[in-house]
């Protein structure tokens, strides 16, 4: 009976260390499953930045060529706004797969005239309010049916931003200025409804004192743009800009709905700031970038001034 008894034990205790023999090799195995799936995901990501970096390279190049062709005015049909459908990339990219593996590569993208919308920055300028420019996000505060007196307050974020000359070093509580459209909550009045109906329309550039160009801006922008112009006329002058741009801005003055108006604020027929969309698909890993490009004229290049993941 003992020796059974004996026996049996050690039965037990053979069926305990190979179970847990078992859940050791188990673990180990999946700790490296989980090891090689985190370094494909890392080499994925990674993939897909240098993806969004070729498509940035392009998308300079195409504003470069841009400006080479029409030096003197920036338009809504012009090649760069032309925008680029989900294109298949898995041809191109090297990547290691297995016999029979299918998986997305895309990459698709658009760019849009940041000059098209109001630069937030050029409320204030060297600790002065621009009243000019305030009176223009005034008027267009009030196109959107927005209260009119968050541009007074926002106008003052921006001034008290504003970085200060000093001679000696001092320690300051200066507060953080705007850097994103949702960096306005900050200001007292302003909900995320509000921020919503005003992406499209405002932008924070690096520099203030950029004129917004009105053959790109849509009619609300123009509307507050020139005083007195109203939404319905400025409606129709963008619908005949489809047909009609202005090559300089004495064609902007010369127009009906403009003429005998003052226009104080800063404004052109060109730009130089542009906004660049991209989404890169590869097999699980999808990224969506958003990027400033500078372009300037002397020397021709264009360049990126950020980009932002989201």
């Amino acid at each position: 009976m003992k020796l059974k008894r004996q026996q049996g034990v050690a039965v037990v205790t053979a069926l305990l260390l190979t179970t847990l023999a078992v859940t050791i090799v188990a673990s180990l195995f999946w700790q490296q499953q989980v090891q090689v799936r985190s370094m494909e995901n890392q080499r994925l990501q990674l993939q897909t930045r240098w993806i969004v970096r070729g498509a940035l390279d392009l998308s300079r190049l195409i504003l470069t060529q841009d400006l080479s062709d029409s030096p003197n005015y920036t338009k809504l049909d012009g090649i760069w706004a032309t925008p680029l459908e989900e294109t298949r990339l898995d041809d191109y990219v090297e990547r290691e797969r297995l016999q029979g593996e299918n998986f997305d590569a895309t990459l698709s993208g658009r760019m849009v005239d940041a000059q098209g919308r109001y630069n937030l920055a050029n409320l204030a300028s060297g600790q002065q309010v621009n009243t000019a420019e305030v009176e223009v996000f005034e008027r267009l505060l009030n196109n959107l049916r927005l209260d009119s007196g968050l541009a007074q307050a926002t106008a003052q974020l921006v001034k008290n931003a504003a970085p200060v000359v000093a001679t000696q070093p001092t320690q300051t509580n200066q507060p953080i200025g705007l850097v994103r459209v949702e960096d306005l909550l900050a200001v007292s009045g302003f909900t995320p409804q509000a921020i919503e109906q005003l992406r499209d329309y405002v932008i924070i550039l690096p520099v203030g004192g950029t004129s917004l160009n009105v053959n790109t801006a849509p009619a609300e922008l123009l509307s507050a743009l020139v005083p007195g112009l109203s939404l319905s006329d400025a409606a129709a002058m963008v619908s005949a800009r489809k047909t009609l741009y202005y090559r300089d801005t004495a064609a902007f003055r010369a127009l009906s709905q403009v003429t005998g108006k003052t226009i104080t604020a800063a404004w052109d027929v060109s730009s130089n700031y542009f906004l660049a969309y991209s989404r890169v698909k590869l097999d699980r890993a999808t990224l969506d970038t958003q990027a400033l490009l500078r372009r300037q004229r002397q020397p021709l290049t264009t360049t990126v001034e950020w980009i932002r993941e989201y």
